[in-house]
């Protein structure tokens, strides 16, 4: 098993404890409002926090029907949330696990960046490029996207 490590940043126009608020503690309900074109349902098994194991179940003709991870760590003063993807989506014959390290912090303009520490751990001597890593950046932003634009276009929700 080899471990490929990738640092990844994205600016938003919402605060820090907003969009933390959306992506972490109410992704559950929101996901599915904010995205409903990529997101069809969010289960949880556990009280959100470390431990907990979460399904996303995707809309009907996207290259996935689902993904599961499991939350390791979730600090709501610190505003960071880490977890692995252990199951579906893009994990196929190549990847076992895919670990996310997530930090929100403030941005320069009043908005936030979210800095995350993505390990992508593959399979015997499977290599994992950053080509593919780019893809799954992409397939993520979509959702990220929908639900800032989700809330710029709501202003009471997660506040």
């Amino acid at each position: 098993m080899g471990v490929v490590t990738y640092d990844f940043e994205v600016s938003s126009p919402i605060s820090p404890a907003r969009l933390f608020k959306a992506l972490v503690l109410e992704a559950d309900k929101l996901f599915p409002k904010a995205a409903p074109h990529a997101i069809k349902s969010v289960e949880l098994e556990g009280n959100g926090g470390p431990g907990t194991i979460v399904k996303i179940n995707f809309a009907d003709g996207l290259p996935f029907q689902y993904v599961k991870h499991t939350v390791e760590g979730q600090d709501k003063d610190n505003l960071s949330y880490s977890y692995s993807l252990i199951e579906g989506g893009p994990l196929g014959d190549k990847l076992e696990k895919i670990s996310y390290d997530n930090k929100f912090v403030a941005g320069a303009d009043g908005g936030s960046v979210c800095k995350s520490l993505m390990k992508f751990y593959t399979v015997g001597d499977c290599t994992f490029t950053e080509d593919e890593i780019k893809e799954q950046i992409q397939r993520m932003d979509g959702v990220y996207k929908a639900v800032e634009a989700y809330l710029v276009a709501n202003p009471g929700v997660c506040n």
